[in-house]
């Protein structure tokens, strides 16, 4: 504005002393000289040469000033006409469907109040772009241009559990092609705020198992019917809990639900307001979080609820009197809750057969003596705690198979173990345990043993009365001597002796009809000292033993 009104001044100025002026300019001079006698004339006219291209050109420049005011004053005009500092895109909203264009303000308004002088076409063009509908379409656009039929299926892979995986990292969009993927039976979904599942889905006839990271997902209502009959297993990773999708808690057919993200003491009354009730079929629930408290609506599932786990971050649960109510529960998972004794609650399930309190602060586990009204439970596992003995009560737990008190404060096993005779494996690694008790041999049913990183430096003779034996882990002990009797483990497969005090391995190893060289954990100067004979069985291919047995 400051710069056109000067413009204006100056054109006016110039103007001005110009008019004034250009009259006196005068082409043609009368001359009269005072030499008649010499050129015959005593008056005439005289010009310059270049006086008409002068004429021409003062009168070129009048105009030209002209057209410049005329210019300047529209200028004005359209200055003071309208309001620069905004500009409406409201014509362009109602002659298109894209009714989200937004008004623009300031230095970017100005600019297209400056195209429409030049086409009014172009400024409507361009807001469309400003259009967040228009720009979804162009995304998705490109999404699908890039992400073709081919370069996902090059993308689908085998996971551990031997399914057709594809995984979809930080897209703008779900591109269309994911759906012509009959075959595909697992799809993760991570980082993708935009992610829409249509009735396409329908065409993922296998589709069995879906992971949303990080992806509130929206369904179309065909789709949600095909997902509601199909999906089986899903897994939700968020940062809030508002961010899991509604439509999560109404997939009847749901066997396995994994909830991993923040569900603290506060937000546990949000997730309350999503009752799991209508998940009728769910077996497995998955909660992996900072919970002070098992929420309540988990009873909404308690009828048909076979197996929880509960990770907690560290943070202290304290009450688990909803646990009381999962009567059919068998498998049942608190890790890293920092429990300092057996939760009570855990009594009341008549049906548990599996009991995982690892990583916990557990120091005595006097309770263990009620786990005799819990007939049904074979495996227990306390490890990654505190605990320094076991008590005798142990005996009482009579159907106890596995037990797992790895990676805690233990010195002695106490003979009581030894009394558990259906038990198949006992992992007691990384304590300060110094002798393994001759009752072991008790153990006639034993099929897995773990010592690893204890301080026993003599193994007892009615070790290699447990037959059964397939897994004997027995490394970073003090043991100076492995007996020969190790030959009567006829269905040993894995024996570990490294970072021991031996000097040689008994030729008996030869005698171990399933145990190869890949089974044998020992250093390379010891395996050496084998006889040559025993050393061509161990490295014979493990198929043989099977094929002969067959």
């Amino acid at each position: 504005v400051g710069q056109t009104v000067i413009k204006t001044v100056k054109f006016i100025f110039i103007l001005g002393y110009t008019a004034n002026f250009v009259n006196t300019i005068s082409f043609e001079h009368t001359c009269q000289p005072k030499v008649e006698h010499l050129i015959g004339y005593t008056q005439f006219e005289c010009t310059h040469n270049m006086a008409y291209m002068l004429k021409k050109l003062l009168i070129s420049y009048i105009s030209l000033i002209c057209v410049y005011g005329f210019i300047c004053f529209y200028t004005l005009f359209w200055l003071f006409r309208i309001p620069l500092k905004e500009y409406s895109f409201e014509k362009v909203r109602e002659e298109s469907s894209f009714s989200d264009i937004p008004d623009v303000k300031n230095d970017f308004a100005f600019l297209l109040h400056m195209v429409d002088q030049y086409d009014q076409l172009y400024s409507k063009r361009f807001g469309v772009f400003l259009s967040e509908v228009s720009e979804n379409k162009l995304r998705e656009i490109s999404l699908n241009h890039e992400w073709t039929f081919e370069k996902l299926r090059q993308h689908v892979s085998r996971n551990a559990q031997d399914k057709q995986e594809l995984h979809l990292f930080m897209l703008s969009g779900v591109p269309n092609a994911v759906f012509e993927l009959s075959e595909l039976e697992v799809l993760k979904l991570e980082l993708i705020p935009e992610a829409k599942i249509p009735a396409k889905v329908s065409q993922m006839v296998s589709l069995r198992e879906l992971h949303l990271c990080h992806c509130p997902a929206k369904v179309e209502e065909t789709a949600f019917s095909v997902l509601r009959e199909q999906l089986k297993c899903l897994h939700v990773k968020f940062t809030d809990v508002a961010e899991i999708p509604t439509w999560v808690y109404l997939l009847r057919n749901l066997c396995e639900l994994y909830l991993i993200g923040n569900l603290n003491s506060e937000n546990n009354k949000m997730i309350g307001l999503e009752s799991l009730r209508e998940l009728k079929h769910l077996k497995l629930l998955h909660v992996k979080s900072n919970l002070t408290k098992i929420p309540p609506n988990i009873t909404d599932v308690a009828p048909h609820l076979t197996k929880l786990v509960i990770h907690n971050d560290g943070t202290k649960l304290v009450v688990l009197n909803s646990l009381k109510k999962m009567t059919n529960v068998a498998e049942l998972e608190l890790q890293n809750c920092e429990l300092e004794r057996i939760p009570h609650a855990i009594f009341s399930l008549s049906n548990l057969q599996e009991l995982d309190l690892k990583s916990n602060s557990i120091r005595t586990i006097e309770e263990i003596i009620s786990f005799q009204h819990l007939k049904r439970l074979t495996c227990l596992k306390l490890w990654h705690n505190k605990i320094v003995s076991i008590p005798p009560s142990i005996t009482h737990v009579k159907n106890l198979e596995s037990l797992y008190l790895s990676n805690n404060k233990l010195e002695s096993l106490p003979v009581a173990v030894f009394s558990l005779q259906k038990l198949r494996c006992l992992d007691v690694s990384y304590n300060s345990i110094a002798s393994i008790p001759q009752e072991i041999g008790m153990l006639q049913n034993l099929q897995h043993f773990h010592i690893t990183g204890n301080k026993v430096d003599v193994l007892p003779k009615q070790l290699f009365k447990c037959v059964k034996l397939r897994t004997l882990s027995l490394g970073q002990n003090c043991i100076t001597s492995l007996p020969d009797k190790v030959g009567h483990l006829l269905q040993l497969t894995h024996l570990e002796l490294k970072g021991n005090c031996l000097d040689r391995l008994p030729a008996t190893l030869g005698q171990c009809q399933l145990l190869r060289k890949g089974g044998l954990v020992v250093e390379d100067h010891l395996f050496d000292t084998l006889p040559s004979e025993v050393k061509e069985v161990l490295n014979q291919d493990t198929s043989i033993p099977f094929a002969n047995g067959i």
